[in-house]
């Protein structure tokens, strides 16, 4: 990504849907398109990097639990 993108998870989530809908239903203009499709791009990476950390997080918090004397 060329810039951070200060968006929640959610947020990011609901641009990519509403550019995956202009791109389905053709309503972008051709000088348009490889900007939006560049932004759909970033999106998706930012979406995956988020769920590859909440996964990880998430995997470390139940390692604790099932082994409490790592406590």
């Amino acid at each position: 990504m060329n810039q951070e993108l200060n968006l929640t998870y959610q947020q990011a989530l609901e641009e990519l849907t509403d550019l995956v809908n202009e791109l389905e239903n053709e309503n972008i203009p051709i000088d348009d398109l490889a900007e939006k499709v560049k932004r759909a791009s970033d999106l998706i990476q930012y979406c995956q990097s988020k769920l590859t950390y909440t996964n990880t997080e998430v995997k470390k918090i139940i390692a604790k639990l099932d082994n409490p004397t790592d406590l």
